[in-house]
């Protein structure tokens, strides 16, 4: 990525880093790192789990402060809306943010700078790299910027099925639901994942999709159904 590119995606991000190498990092994909234009430790992922965090959190202070005439329950299914897979790919593509990706030459022949799971978690680490850059109020003012807009108009057609199980289980109190990771197979331009949703320790629902949380949601709809199916 040369210096004029990444002036212009400072510029669709309303911030200018500090120490430009930061964003570079956070739009280098593992596919990039493994076949040696980067080091594997330096591709995003790490950055991404920071800017999974930092994002719902700052999204749950935007929503707090912006809709006090919603319930807890109406945040949460809210929240899970703005800052899922396929609205964070779409903010990702708003910000053309696939054409500064550093994919590997699979990845690249094969579409996966449109891919939503690589888009959403590239704005994730977009996200920690402006953090570590220069600390919470960019993060904020970041999230106002993209999110605030979406507080009245959130993508439709997502079914947060997470939620929807969590609030089901949560009739009974001391119900414990934990999400596990099981597999992940396929080259790094075509992965696939499977998660186990277990209520209590024991499993309850399986998912399989090209991202851990589309696997995550897979995995809560086959728990929701098979809740559904007892109570008949």
């Amino acid at each position: 990525m040369n210096d004029l590119q990444i002036l212009k995606l400072q510029e669709k991000l309303n911030y200018t880093f500090n120490d430009p190498s930061i964003l570079i990092k956070a739009l280098t994909h593992s596919s990039f790192a493994n076949e040696g234009g980067n080091k594997e430790n330096e591709s995003n992922e790490r950055l991404e789990f920071l800017g999974d965090s930092l994002l719902g959190m700052t999204v749950a202070l935007l929503i707090f402060n912006g809709k006090p005439e919603l319930s807890e329950g109406q945040m949460t299914k809210l929240r899970a809306e703005l800052v899922c897979e396929s609205s964070l790919a779409e903010l990702a593509l708003e910000l053309d943010l696939g054409t500064y990706l550093l994919l590997g030459r699979g990845e690249k022949n094969t579409g996966g700078s449109k891919r939503p799971s690589i888009l959403s978690d590239a704005v994730e680490a977009v996200i920690a790299a402006i953090y570590l850059d220069g600390g919470f109020e960019p993060v904020r003012q970041f999230v106002s910027d993209f999110f605030v807009t979406r507080l009245s108009s959130p993508s439709k057609g997502f079914t947060d099925f997470k939620t929807r199980l969590q609030e089901s289980i949560q009739v009974k109190k001391g119900q414990t639901l934990v999400y596990e990771l099981i597999d992940e197979f396929g080259p790094d331009h075509d992965k696939s994942f499977t998660v186990d949703v277990k209520l209590n320790n024991k499993t309850l629902g399986t998912g399989k999709g090209k991202s851990k949380k589309r696997a995550e949601q897979e995995a809560a709809k086959a728990a929701i159904n098979i809740l559904e199916t007892r109570k008949e």
